[in-house]
């Protein structure tokens, strides 16, 4: 038997953190996506301990510059596509750099050199993750999923969406159609 949920990484990911820092006595609190104040000095100790709980999870503590930068960038984007009800009428580039407060230019450089991919392929791939949830979840058409996404289009999600996954978003419905059709039976 299979269950189909949803969830929202975020939200899991704060509680999943929040949660590692009550049972480590680590007295702190999360501030924002990546960030997490902690209300004193812990020791080496405590650090390595966090370290390693956080580490079973996927979850690692940046300790350079720049590692955090290209990390909050990632998770401002992340956080932008799956959080809002529909993106930012600016561009994601505008959005990013008042976010982060650096310029366009010297986070994508950045970005691009730490990560060996462009920033604009990051924003499509995790734009075309974000249509396959909401195409799984089956709560909106294409062209409506494309108008949330700031997509000129919905031939211009598609044609992205196609480039990423091989398949075009029609036939990814299709896919999920028949598999859930086949577990049902």
């Amino acid at each position: 038997m299979k269950l189909y949920i949803r969830y929202n990484i975020n939200y899991t990911c704060k509680a999943l953190l929040q949660e590692q820092l009550e049972k480590l006595e680590i007295p702190g609190e999360l501030t924002g996506l990546g960030e997490i104040n902690i209300r004193k000095t812990i020791s080496s100790e405590k650090h390595l301990e966090l370290a390693a709980v956080l580490k079973m999870y996927g979850i690692e503590i940046l300790d350079d510059r720049i590692n955090t930068l290209i990390q909050k960038t990632k998770d401002t984007i992340i956080e932008m596509i799956y959080n809002e009800e529909k993106l930012p009428a600016s561009k994601i580039s505008l959005y990013l750099a008042k976010r982060l407060n650096y310029s366009i230019g010297y986070i994508s450089k950045l970005f691009s050199e730490v990560t060996f991919t462009s920033l604009e392929n990051f924003i499509i791939i995790q734009k075309v993750e974000r249509v396959k949830q909401m195409i799984i979840a089956g709560e909106y058409t294409l062209s409506q999923i494309s108008t949330k996404l700031n997509y000129s289009s919905a031939a211009h999600l598609s044609g992205q969406f196609k480039k990423i996954t091989g398949i075009t978003p029609s036939a990814f419905q299709r896919i999920i159609k028949k598999r859930r059709l086949n577990n049902v039976s």
